[in-house]
C-alpha cells in the first residue's frame, strides 16, 4: 500500500515562504482573512465506517510515535491562542472517542486558554459514558454527526448498526451541558428522503439541525459533482413538510445559512459547501493528528509541525512556521474547476 492510498500525501513542504507577508502576530493569508478558529485532529481511528468518509477496513494505523501526544496539542493549542489570535478550538478525529486520553487534552487546553471555548466534533458512539467527565474538563459543547433516524439506513450508511448508541450519546450531550448540541447530516440520495424525519427528531430534542453537502473527500474516490444532493433540492424537500424562512447568517465567518421552521424560533442550517462556497470568508486552520499543519482541506500542501517541535523550537519558531503556512493558502476549494483535483487525505485522515 502507497502513502496516497493511506490518503497521506507523499511530500510534505518545509519551511513556508513569508515573503510579502505584513508585520502581524495574526493567522493572516494572502486575500485578506485571518484564522481564527483551529481544527485539532487527534486521532484516525473511527468507530464507525461512513461510506462518505472512510473505507470499509478504515484508514492505515498512524504508529503511536507519530500521533501528537496530549502534552504536545495543548502545547501547540496554548501557543495559537496566546501567539496566532485562535478564539475558538475543536477537536475531530476520526472520532475523537477513541483516544483514552482525550479528557486529559482538554483539560489541558481549559486550564493552559480557559477564556477559549472548546468543541468537539463526534459521533456520538460511547459518548454517553463521557459526556459528564468531558463537561467538567472543560469541553463547552459537541457537533454529532447524524444522517438518518431510520436504522437499516443508518447501518447501510455506516456499515454498523449503532444507531441507539448515537441517539444516546446526543442526549447524554444535552444532559451534561454540552450545548448547544448540533447535529450534523451529510446529504445524500440514499437518506434525502428521511431529511424531514431527521429534522422532527432533532426538534423535538431541543437539538440544531445542519445539513452539509457531500464533497470529494470520501475514500473511495466515487463523489461526482452530478450525483451530490444540492442545498436546493433539500429545501425542495424539506418544504413538503416544513414553512422555512431564509435567516442568513448570524456570522459572517460561519458555514451554515439558516431557516426559520415553521416561523422560528427553531432554525435549520444547511453548510452549501459546493453549490454556495463561503471560501472567501473562511477563518480556518488545521493541525492533523500527526502534526502537519493544513490551510485549507482541499490544499494536499502540509507543514510538518511535529518535527520541528520534536527538534526543540522554541514557540516562536513553531508560531513563524504556523504563519508562513497561513500566508500560503488557497483563495478556495475549486471544485467547480475543469482541472480539480481531489486532496489525497480523506475526510477522516483530516480531521473534519
Amino acid at each position: 500500500m502507497t502513502l496516497v492510498e493511506m490518503g497521506i500525501p507523499t511530500v510534505r513542504s518545509g519551511r513556508p515562504s513569508l515573503d510579502g507577508r505584513p508585520e502581524t502576530p495574526l493567522l493572516v493569508d494572502r486575500f485578506g482573512r485571518t484564522a481564527r478558529d483551529l481544527r485539532v485532529s487527534i486521532t484516525e481511528k473511527c468507530s464507525l465506517r461512513c461510506t462518505y468518509c472512510m473505507p470499509e477496513e478504515g484508514l492505515p494505523a498512524i504508529p503511536p510515535e507519530e500521533l501528537l501526544s496530549a502534552g504536545e496539542i495543548v502545547r501547540l493549542v496554548a501557543l495559537a491562542v496566546r501567539e496566532l489570535g485562535i478564539r475558538e478550538v475543536r477537536f475531530t478525529g476520526g472520532e475523537p472517542l477513541m483516544r483514552r486520553d482525550l479528557e486529559e487534552i482538554v483539560a489541558g487546553c481549559h486550564a493552559a486558554a480557559p477564556e477559549i471555548p472548546l468543541a468537539m466534533t463526534s459521533n456520538g458512539i460511547g459518548l454517553r459514558h463521557r459526556a459528564a467527565g468531558l463537561a467538567e474538563a472543560g469541553l463547552g459543547r459537541v457537533n454529532i454527526s447524524l444522517d438518518t433516524v431510520d436504522r437499516a439506513g443508518f447501518a447501510r450508511l455506516t456499515r454498523r448498526d449503532r444507531l441507539e448508541s448515537a441517539l444516546s450519546g446526543i442526549r447524554a450531550a444535552g444532559a451534561a451541558g454540552l450545548a448547544p448540541v448540533k447535529v450534523n447530516a451529510v446529504l445524500m440520495r440514499a437518506t434525502l428522503d428521511g431529511a424531514p424525519d431527521l429534522l422532527r427528531w432533532c426538534l423535538d430534542e431541543g437539538c440544531e439541525l445542519r445539513f452539509i453537502e457531500e464533497m470529494p473527500l470520501d475514500a473511495d474516490h466515487e463523489w461526482a459533482r452530478a450525483n451530490m444532493v444540492t442545498a436546493a433540492e433539500l429545501l425542495d424537500v424539506l418544504g413538503t413538510r416544513y414553512r422555512l424562512t431564509a435567516a442568513g447568517r448570524e456570522d459572517p465567518s460561519a458555514p451554515a445559512e439558516t431557516w426559520l421552521v415553521d416561523g422560528g424560533p427553531a432554525t435549520v442550517g444547511i453548510i452549501a459547501s459546493v453549490t454556495r462556497k463561503f471560501c472567501d470568508t473562511c477563518d480556518r486552520t488545521r493541525l492533523t493528528a500527526d502534526g502537519m499543519l493544513r490551510s485549507c482541506l482541499f490544499s494536499d500542501q502540509e507543514f510538518d509541525l511535529r518535527g520541528v517541535l520534536r527538534a526543540g523550537a522554541s514557540d516562536e519558531e513553531l508560531a513563524q512556521l504556523w504563519r508562513g503556512a497561513m500566508w500560503q493558502k488557497w483563495a478556495g476549494h475549486g471544485i467547480d474547476a475543469a482541472d480539480f483535483v481531489p486532496p489525497e487525505r480523506t475526510m477522516g485522515a483530516i480531521g473534519g
